[in-house]
């Protein structure tokens, strides 16, 4: 029975869990599995790890620390940008997340963590920086 290793193309379904058992995201919920290519960091570096060895049919859980999932929030990830540079029908309030581009026209997210009469403050950091993540992984196909 062939095993994954770097190289291997996979199709996998999984449950991903904050620290308090919270779901942020699952392939089942989409109705879909995830694939990608072992080695090619299209996934987060722990993810690909984790699969590594694994057989078709097997599932693990495995919990990544934030270094291995999506890094520790960087408190330079923040910017204060001023309501002009929004287009008009955009409206902003705390706590909500905005969607935009940057000078390469890479498409950027970022939170609004305060709000002024004239300016925003932007928080780019992944939502799930800085947190350890669960992963329940069952490798479905290995190509």
């Amino acid at each position: 029975m062939s095993k994954v290793e770097t190289g291997s193309n996979i199709s996998v379904h999984y449950v991903g869990l904050l620290e308090d058992g919270t779901k942020f995201d699952s392939s089942h919920d989409r109705g879909e599995t995830l694939t990608f290519s072992v080695g090619q960091g299209q996934t987060i570096a722990g993810f690909e790890n984790a699969v590594v060895g694994m057989s078709k049919g097997e599932s693990k859980t495995v919990t990544l620390t934030a270094d291995q999932a999506y890094g520790p929030v960087n408190p330079e990830a923040t910017q204060t940008i001023p309501l002009t540079s929004f287009p008009e029908e955009v409206t902003l309030s705390e706590g909500v997340t905005v969607v935009g581009q940057n000078e390469a026209g890479q498409q950027m997210m970022a939170k609004v963590i305060t709000l002024t009469d004239t300016d925003a403050t932007l928080d780019f950091n992944h939502p799930l920086a800085g947190k350890d993540l669960t992963f329940e992984i069952e490798l479905v196909e290995i190509n």
